[in-house]
Parts: C-alpha cells; sequence; structure tokens
C-alpha cells in the first residue's frame, strides 16, 4: 500500500495524516470526512515551481481549481505564489471572496456566458483563454463598449490524443474545446485578433486531456503550436509571448499507477519548448496542474455498514457515502486503493467490494479489494481523493454533502463544513396552490 505525503501508520495501526488520527478525525467530524494533507499540497505547489527555476525559463503555474475550489485551497495557492485557473462565475467568485489577487486569474470554459465575461472584465482579472468564435465576438463588444483592454489565449484542438479514458481526452481533433488547427479555424482567430485593438493576444493554450504518465504527447502538442506560432509569425507578424501546455499530469490512484514527478514533466516541456520554438523568442511556458496538486493530498474516511456475501461470486461491504461524494468510478471507472484506518497496521484476509450507500447498481466505489476483516463502524479510508470528489459531489438521494477538514502539524480545521437537513431544503419552494390550508384550532375559533 502506497501512502503519500505525511500519512503513516501509528502504535495504535490507525492511520494518521497530517500528524492527526483519522480514527479521531472520523470520531470528531463524522463521516463520509474529506481530509486534505496541507503539507503535500504545498510540497506538490512548491515542486513545479522549483523545477521551472530550474530550468531558467520564464513560467507560470496556475492551479486548476476545478480541481477543488475553496476560500481555503485559494488562500492556500496564493500564498505558494500561484495563479488560478477558473471555468465558472462560482469558481471566480470563490476566487474572489477568498481575496485572491485578481491579476493572477484566468478564465477557463468553451461556454463563458456574456454575465461571466462581463464579470471576469469586472473584476480586471489577469486573461481570458477564449475557446471558440462565439466567445471571441462577445468579448471584442464587450471590451470594446467599456473601452478595455483585455488579454487573451486563443485555445487551440492540435489533434494530439492522450493515453487516458476517452471522456478525460480533450485534445484530439474532435472535441468540444478549443480553435481547431486543421481546419484553418487557428487562423482565422488570430486574424480577428490582430484585427481588434481592444484584445491583446499573448499567445496559445492547448490542454490534451487529464492523468497522462508520459511526456510525449505534450512533445507532439509543444511541436504543433510551434509550427502554427510560426505561421501565425509570418502571416500576421504576431509574435507568441506565450505558451500554455494546460495540465493533466498523472497521479498515483492504484497498483499499476506510474506517474512521473513534476520535474520529469517540466524537464521535457521545457526541453521541447526550447527545441521547437528556434525562430521566435523564447515564450513564457504557463501550465495548470489540478489534480497533481490536490489529488494525492486527499483521502476520503467512510463508516462501514452493511455487507452481502453471495457465496463463490463476490462480498459486498457497504460504505455510508459513495458517487454523491466520488462520482468518479461512475463516471469513467476510476480506480481507487484503501485501507481499515482504524486496522491499517493489520494484515488482509479478505477480498470484498466496497459498495456505495445510492440507490443505483452503479455506485461502486472499488470493485475486489483486500481488505482485513471488516465489522460495522470500522474507518474505511479510500485515498487520492483530493481531486473531483468534493467538486463533483452533489445530494444525489438527497444525500449531504461531506465535510472538509485540512490537517497540518496535529491540527484540523474544517474548510467546508458539512451540509445539514435544513440546507437540503434551504432552496425549495412550495407554490401557493401546493400548500396545506391552514387549520384553526377550537379554541382559536372560540376566541374568534
Amino acid at each position: 500500500m502506497k501512502l503519500h505525503g505525511t500519512s503513516h501508520i501509528n502504535e495504535k495501526g490507525h492511520l494518521t495524516i497530517g500528524g492527526c488520527d483519522t480514527v479521531e478525525l472520523a470520531a470528531q467530524f463524522g463521516t463520509p470526512l474529506y481530509v486534505l494533507d496541507e503539507q503535500l499540497i504545498r510540497e506538490r505547489c512548491r515542486a513545479y515551481v522549483a523545477a521551472f527555476r530550474q530550468a531558467n525559463v520564464d513560467f507560470q503555474v496556475a492551479y486548476a481549481s476545478k480541481a477543488m475550489s475553496t476560500l481555503a485551497i485559494c488562500r492556500l495557492i496564493e500564498e505558494e505564489g500561484l495563479a488560478l485557473d477558473v471555468v465558472s462565475d462560482g469558481e471566480l467568485y470563490t476566487a474572489l471572496q477568498a481575496g485572491f489577487p485578481p491579476e493572477r486569474i484566468h478564465f477557463h470554459g468553451n461556454n463563458k456566458s456574456l454575465a461571466e465575461l462581463t464579470m471576469a472584465l469586472d473584476a480586471n482579472i489577469g486573461g481570458i483563454v477564449v475557446d471558440n468564435f462565439t466567445e471571441l465576438h462577445m468579448l471584442r463588444t464587450l471590451a470594446s463598449e467599456r473601452q478595455q483592454h483585455v488579454h487573451i489565449l486563443l485555445r487551440l484542438s492540435p489533434g494530439v490524443e492522450a493515453h487516458t479514458h476517452a471522456y478525460i481526452q480533450t485534445g484530439q481533433e474532435d472535441s468540444k474545446f478549443g480553435f481547431d488547427l486543421a481546419s484553418g479555424q487557428a487562423a482565422k482567430a488570430v486574424e480577428i485578433c490582430q484585427r481588434s485593438p481592444e484584445i491583446s493576444l499573448l499567445g496559445f493554450h492547448s490542454h490534451i486531456g487529464s492523468q497522462i504518465f508520459d511526456v510525449q504527447g505534450y512533445r507532439m502538442t509543444i511541436r504543433k503550436l510551434a509550427q502554427f506560432s510560426q505561421e501565425c509569425y509570418e502571416s500576421y507578424g504576431h509574435v507568441s509571448e506565450v505558451v500554455n501546455i494546460g495540465g493533466g499530469f498523472g497521479i498515483h490512484y492504484c497498483e499499476g499507477d506510474k506517474p512521473l514527478t513534476a520535474e520529469r514533466y517540466i524537464e521535457a516541456i521545457v526541453a521541447e519548448v526550447r527545441a521547437s520554438f528556434t525562430h521566435q523568442p523564447l515564450p513564457a511556458i504557463w501550465i495548470e496542474p489540478g489534480r497533481s496538486i490536490v489529488g494525492e493530498a486527499g483521502t476520503t474516511l467512510y463508516r462501514v455498514g452493511t455487507e452481502k456475501r453471495i457465496p463463490g461470486i463476490r462480498h459486498y461491504v457497504a460504505v455510508d457515502g459513495g458517487m454523491a461524494d466520488n462520482p468518479r468510478p461512475a463516471l469513467y471507472q476510476a480506480k481507487y486503493a484503501a485501507l481499515v484506518a482504524n486496522k491499517a497496521g493489520k494484515p488482509a484476509t479478505q477480498t470484498v467490494s466496497i459498495a456505495g450507500k445510492c440507490c443505483e447498481s452503479g455506485d461502486m466505489l472499488i470493485w475486489d479489494v483486500a481488505l482485513p476483516d471488516l465489522a460495522q463502524g470500522d474507518v474505511l479510508a479510500v485515498l487520492s481523493t483530493g481531486a473531483y470528489n468534493y467538486s463533483m459531489a452533489s445530494n444525489y438521494n438527497r444525500l449531504r454533502r461531506p465535510a472538509a477538514v485540512l490537517v497540518n502539524d496535529g491540527n484540523a480545521d474544517v474548510i467546508v463544513q458539512r451540509e445539514t437537513f435544513a440546507d437540503l431544503t434551504r432552496h425549495d419552494v412550495i407554490p401557493a396552490r401546493l400548500q396545506k390550508p391552514t387549520t384553526v384550532s377550537p379554541e382559536v375559533a372560540d376566541i374568534k
């Protein structure tokens, strides 16, 4: 079992994270519970920055906040000196409420609304990654009406298919994201930008997918971006100041996952940019890691509940969460590793499948995992749940979304409060025609 960051097994045989006993965390804060290792998050931020500094290039590391966006996480990212990537008005609002410097924010998304673009311009954020012609037209109109200068990157579809799940591939030619290179869309977009005095085109962005374990896809993408940049220089006189390679750097979820270190990814990216951008000044290199910063720093704690044995077929063990707090296994067959937090020092004696409590056959967190003998009330710890678990959580089956705690040096601080029953109906409204008639007690009627 590979443990991450500050996680280890103490003298009681309990899993600890950030100096906190997870069994005690479960008792204090309830389950399901998201636990975030602050030290590991900071270490991952610093690893990317250090790799770029070692390479001696102009760079920007922006945390992709869609992986997990909370006020506390935004503050932590700000303290580490990173920029921030947002993809909605909600993520932008969260960042601004946290006091994140707007000049270090850039806005992604394939369907930004007029209201979202206006909100971004009102906040004077650092830049917008433009995804399509509709957005480019809206942004030009807004900027012209407001007499406001806007810095942008154009997101390109380079025609590179990353070796990952089809649902998290984003760089192939048939994609909802970005201007297509092969069809000439990207060149047309550059031409429009060059004729728009209110638009400053800094350069180009591409993101080819997620959970990528090699660098070949990044190399191919950089070559295509470099070739296109040169064509834009020759045709329009445009010099690319920025090349944004996106993110997608893989992490360790379970046995068989072999992600590279931050240093290895950055070393390969910088080397390819230097080799490919030979006819122009070297552009600044931007990246947008999200999962690789918070993913392995997260652990979700559950209480073991019921079980079902089907002789000769399978042994199901249910926990008090599931697809409502982690939809990734149901969405794209994501795999996880787990251990029993209160029996972390004991050997595995059985193979079980961890079922969630939602009323869906597909609500399975882990198929066929080796664990010690289990009893009701045991604390199951599912590892590497820091990315896209809290951010994708729902109230399916009217389950309340879990709390999240940030642990460090023996301290555990709530950064997201557990939802209450009242939260579930807070925004519900019963129309007047469905209201129950008010009944008047006989005593009150007599008084009237």
